[in-house]
């Protein structure tokens, strides 16, 4: 009896667990879970610089150029001319950098199926992107909300960004505007606002992806623009240089270029037989008119609504 009991207890087959020492797993590369997809960077134009340096001419006053309607008399035609700022301004591209180390023994032995060195340059040029779209945000120098004059500031009416905030943005930046920028709860808190009103935003597909949109203004998720103390800022773009906009700025024909303003480059193998990469993005923004770009402040995020009793 108890050795019957023996034999029910021995394995009838081979196993899982040791199959698996057979086998060969799919690998995937590396995931990492910062990078975002960056919309402000694909929907900014990007203008080449020569010598890293992008002049700024504005005319001083426009409203002295003097012109005249054609009359069927001989009367004298007004003069006039349109003078420029004597000093421009002057943006320098910044640099954001790393050294990407990988020891040879390492980029050796398991490279196999996916290519260490590689991996190692995908993934830091993955952050230095992600940095570069938050110095465009951010950099207290020439990031977009540190650019904004007092005109093109406004408050929210009541902390929520509603569809009548929105419009007030609009009627600052009324010249082509191209895109809102915001936070994906600032996005979220007026897609609220405006469901409750009654008037749900419409949606529009760019890039395969889809994004809500107002008065057909598409609002850009970001999670650059920051959250803090429940509040954000969201704002209105009009992009380019013949619109007189918002544009990206960057170097091209850099060594080792890999792509614009990216540059990788070999930077030797040391004596304790680490391999070592440079890489650098040069980059900057210019907003080229005051009105190109506007900004609602003190957006509130937190507030929801209980629609089952609102609408008993």
């Amino acid at each position: 009896m108890a050795d019957n009991e023996e034999l029910h207890e021995l394995p009838l087959a081979l196993g899982d667990a040791a199959a698996r020492q057979l086998a060969n797993a799919t690998k995937t590369v590396p995931q990492m879970s910062t990078i975002t997809p960056r919309w402000l960077v694909h929907l900014l134009p990007w203008v080449g610089v020569e010598a890293g340096i992008y002049r700024l001419n504005r005319v001083k006053d426009a409203s002295r150029v003097l012109t005249a309607c054609s009359e069927r008399d001989e009367r004298e035609l007004p003069q006039t001319f349109v003078d420029y700022d004597d000093n421009p301004r002057e943006y320098f591209l910044n640099a954001v950098t790393t050294v990407v180390d990988v020891h040879t023994r390492v980029s050796d032995l398991y490279s196999s199926p996916h290519d260490q060195i590689q991996q190692q340059l995908r993934l830091a040029i993955e952050t230095i992107k992600e940095r570069q779209e938050s110095e465009l945000i951010n950099n207290k120098e020439y990031g977009l909300l540190h650019n904004i004059v007092p005109e093109q500031r406004i408050q929210t009416l009541t902390g929520t960004p509603t569809p009548d905030d929105l419009d007030e943005l609009i009627a600052k930046v009324w010249k082509e505007p191209a895109f809102f920028l915001a936070h994906p709860r600032a996005i979220a808190a007026f897609g609220r606002e405006a469901t409750r009103r009654g008037v749900p935003p419409p949606t529009v597909t760019l890039f395969g992806s889809p994004f809500i949109t107002w008065r057909g203004i598409p609002l850009i998720p970001t999670s650059k623009l920051k959250i803090e103390g429940g509040e954000t800022h969201i704002l209105l773009l009009r992009t380019g240089e013949s619109r007189q906009g918002v544009v990206g700025l960057y170097q091209p024909g850099l060594p080792g270029e890999q792509g614009l303003g990216l540059s990788v480059k070999f930077m030797g193998i040391s004596r304790k037989a680490i391999t070592s990469y440079l890489v650098s993005l040069y980059c900057s923004l210019a907003v080229l008119t005051e009105d190109a770009i506007g900004v609602l402040e003190n957006v509130k995020v937190g507030k929801y609504h209980d629609y089952k009793h609102e609408y008993k």
